[in-house]
């Protein structure tokens, strides 16, 4: 079969990470990452390991993904004092240094860098030159692009096309949130936070939504929006947009149940718990497909997997078997527990549009029995900015258990405050509560199935819980 994502000249080694803006990047044999915990700066931490480079980092607390990478022999350190930093990774001749927005200017280790003329780069940026000569799909949207960066990645493993992908979760499949079979084709999440995902040059790029979040960043949703149309320009010359039906964009089409879109998601059962659909795509269509993932909004990120799948020209015929096999992305509805007398449900919803999908999903799945929902807000500004829509998404519940707000970058906002959203709330059965004591008000509970919802602490969160529960 013809490699027809290939470039002309094109190198085909897994350790070619040259590009045209750091042309001494080759040369460059350390890699030290400030904030090498988040989920996209351990993927590209992981990449240059395997590509041969030394690889070492700061992060402010351990974590499950800081322990994977000391796995792999990656040095992780969580002190900030430049007396932490590995001898090697001092010498500015031989050292890339790349930081997340979330690391503080005052960073002792990150001012020194700086200061001293190394090398420093945001990961958006370095992500940016990866994908430069190489074949790039990209996933943007506010909702939905990492389930949808998994499956991308996962399909086009499953059929046999040279990809590296890096994901902004841990797909189950692999227990990692890098995918790396090949070097000539390049999936990445891009994120809009930061207008991070300007840096990338795709070939094919999705928008799957654009519901206003990080409001902090753009100021209105209209800022934000324009920043969508941005990412549509990067496109390069001859490439291919894809997007939810009903978008003011311009591109090929995705739908569930529209058969004016160009690729349209028809024929929809649960059998056996799990949904059977078609395809309908410009070529023909994908008959009696597959997918465990629960929630009517996976249907649409499958089939925007399967659209950039089959735009890119991948074997058709394997990819209804990959993604029957595709078993999900953790914290996105992970079943933590699963019994007669209890279901624990993890998920990162932590927008209303978000909470909404798993409200779908679970009363889906669980028609007759109730849902409490344990909810730890995220960012004072979101909470602010989406008041009466969280409120609104967690009324619809049978009972909540609710956090206090997880700062992450931010400081606090007078008059913002779970207590705000808490009264906001129309259920009776509702309550402010604190993490330690979590198990045993979820124990106190009548109901049998619990949501446990939010991008802050609350994934390590439940995980604790998760132990007082079945222990």
């Amino acid at each position: 079969m013809r490699n027809f994502w290939r470039k002309p000249n094109q190198k085909n080694n897994k350790n070619n990470i040259s590009n045209k803006d750091l042309k001494t990047l080759e040369n460059i044999q350390n890699i030290y990452f400030i904030g090498i915990g988040g989920i996209g700066m351990s993927a590209l931490a992981r990449y240059f390991k395997s590509a041969g480079k030394d690889v070492a980092g700061y992060d402010r607390t351990p974590s499950k993904v800081t322990k994977a990478l000391e796995v792999l022999e990656i040095p992780v350190v969580f002190k900030d004092a430049l007396s932490e930093v590995p001898d090697g990774f001092l010498d500015k001749s031989s050292t890339l240094v790349v930081y997340t927005p979330a690391v503080p200017a005052s960073h002792e280790a990150l001012d020194y860098f700086v200061q001293n003329g190394f090398e420093v780069h945001k990961r958006s940026v370095v992500l940016g030159w990866l994908t430069q000569d190489k074949f790039c799909l990209a996933v943007a949207g506010t909702h939905g692009k990492t389930t949808t960066t998994c499956m991308l990645g996962h399909l086009l493993a499953e059929a046999d096309v040279p990809v590296i992908a890096f994901l902004g979760g841990i797909a189950q499949n692999y227990n990692s949130n890098l995918i790396h079979v090949g070097d000539e084709v390049i999936v990445v999440e891009a994120d809009e936070f930061d207008r991070s995902f300007l840096q990338l040059e795709p070939d094919i790029a999705c928008i799957s939504s654009m519901d206003a979040d990080h409001l902090d960043i753009y100021g209105s949703e209209e800022n934000l929006r324009k920043s969508f149309r941005d990412f549509m320009a990067k496109i390069k010359v001859g490439g291919t947009l894809l997007c939810k039906k009903g978008l003011p964009l311009t591109g090929m089409t995705v739908a569930v149940n529209d058969a004016t879109a160009d690729y349209n998601a028809t024929n929809i059962e649960v059998i056996d718990g799990a949904y059977n659909f078609d395809l309908v795509y410009p070529k023909g269509i994908l008959k009696d497909l597959t997918l465990q993932l629960p929630g009517r909004h996976n249907i649409f990120n499958a089939s925007m997997a399967l659209a950039m799948s089959l735009r890119l020209g991948a074997n058709v015929h394997k990819l209804p078997a990959a993604l029957a096999g595709f078993t999900g992305v953790n914290r996105r509805f992970s079943y933590r527990i699963k019994s007669a007398g209890m279901v624990l449900i993890d998920d990162y919803a932590h927008h209303p549009a978000e909470i909404d999908a798993v409200h779908q999903a679970v009363r889906e799945m669980y028609p007759q029995d109730e849902v409490l929902v344990v909810f730890q807000p995220h960012l004072f500004t979101r909470t602010r900015d989406f008041m009466p829509a969280f409120a609104k998404s967690l009324s619809r519940f049978d009972a909540l258990l609710l956090l206090d707000i997880y700062p992450a970058r931010e400081v606090a906002i007078p008059g913002i405050s779970s207590q705000v959203l808490l009264d906001a709330v129309t259920l009776s059965r509702k309550q402010l509560v604190h993490k330690q004591d979590l198990a045993k008000h979820i124990k106190g509970s009548k109901c049998r199935i619990v949501l446990m919802l939010g991008a802050g602490d609350i994934g390590e969160e439940v995980l604790k819980v998760t132990s007082q529960l079945t222990t």
